[in-house]
């Protein structure tokens, strides 16, 4: 049967969030049901309630950095039980069959995959995602979180570890390399810490170097100041590889030139305007240009067992349920380190407001 959790929602791009009761769908044999211990705050959910990225379908609850314990599963569930320590990221179905689907790629799903929430669900209703109490998904988009890892210090990872950890590994990013790192926001912190631990020489670009301490704690070996006199020329062809985590314009040609002939930049910031480039930049030195999307539930597996081998998770500041909306101002004024996680505990004694 649907049920009813406490959750955080939006009526529309304007109004602040409210706590309020959501219909969960009615789980089928393929469905675990999680308690919500800890929801991140990732950029995508600001961009999509403020409708940044097109008109969203409120009223909306956002999150798609899930941590949590299983509470129940349907009678066809075989990869869970009751207790286990689990996460959710982005998606929370596909088709399964496309081409994408079976070669682990659902986020590139060709019949379309179904995001954690602003989605059509299987039920037709669009889904609500993590900034709540419960929620329900199939088993082939839950991953499990190993016992090493905290769940408020987890949850980031389900969006920001998988968004920087893909594209390090596919890549093939390894001992000895020169990679940078550019911002040091809520997917650049990450990105750090796990180019890092993939042995590389890891050098942070920022514009200041106001984070200079920050960026060694984390593993980088140094912080560059974008805005020193002379940069893109004082710097030019010095990384194998630029991991571009900013999500506002940027000089695109300036940073292409910071890479070695043959090395690679690839995109997992999604600034709202276009990227200006030319062919030029490409050619010369046999430079690549890439993007990349979060990444398969095998993958994000994958990086949530190496982030516990070698002790990686988000740094984070915990708020309450009814701290969202200064967080979100936050994180548009660049005024956090690392990633905003929410104790949804708190929903427990919050009271439902009209």
């Amino acid at each position: 049967m649907p049920f009813t959790v406490k959750a955080l929602q939006k009526a529309s791009a304007d109004e602040p969030f409210k706590v309020v009761e959501i219909e969960r769908r009615d789980p089928r044999a393929d469905d675990v049901v999680i308690d919500i211990k800890a929801a991140g705050v990732c950029h995508s959910d600001i961009h999509t309630v403020r409708n940044e990225w097109g008109q969203a379908h409120f009223p909306l609850a956002v999150g798609h950095e899930i941590a949590g314990v299983v509470s129940a599963v349907g009678e066809g569930v075989t990869k869970y039980q009751v207790g286990d320590r689990v996460g959710v990221g982005c998606l929370v179905n596909s088709c399964g069959e496309c081409e994408q689907c079976r070669n682990h790629q659902e986020q590139a799903c060709l019949n379309g995959n179904v995001g954690t929430y602003n989605s059509t669900d299987v039920d037709g209703t669009i889904t609500q995602g993590g900034y709540s109490q419960k929620v329900v998904v199939n088993e082939n988009f839950v991953c499990r979180i190993p016992d090493s890892l905290d769940f408020d210090v987890a949850a980031p990872l389900l969006c920001a570890g998988i968004t920087t950890y893909s594209p390090l590994a596919n890549w093939n990013v390894h001992e000895g390399q020169n990679v940078a790192v550019l911002g040091l926001g809520g997917l650049g912190h990450m990105g750090v810490q796990i180019a890092v631990a993939m042995g590389a020489n890891v050098t942070v670009l920022s514009r200041t170097t106001n984070k200079e301490a920050y960026a060694k704690e984390l593993g980088a070996s140094r912080l560059l100041a974008t805005s020193e006199p002379d940069f893109f020329t004082n710097h030019r062809g010095e990384f194998d590889f630029i991991l571009n985590t900013i999500s506002a314009p940027i000089d695109l040609r300036g940073y292409l030139g910071l890479l070695k002939p043959f090395g690679a930049m690839v995109l997992v910031g999604l600034p709202p305007e276009g990227l200006e480039i030319s062919a030029r930049n490409l050619i010369a030195g046999d430079k690549a240009l890439a993007g990349s999307n979060i990444g398969g539930i095998a993958q994000t597996q994958e990086m949530l067992d190496f982030c516990a081998e070698h002790g990686i998770g988000a740094r984070i500041e915990k708020i309450g349920v009814h701290d969202v909306d200064v967080a979100y101002d936050r994180v548009v004024a660049g005024d956090v380190r690392s990633r905003f996680v929410i104790d949804t505990a708190g929903f427990e004694d919050a009271p439902l407001e009209a």
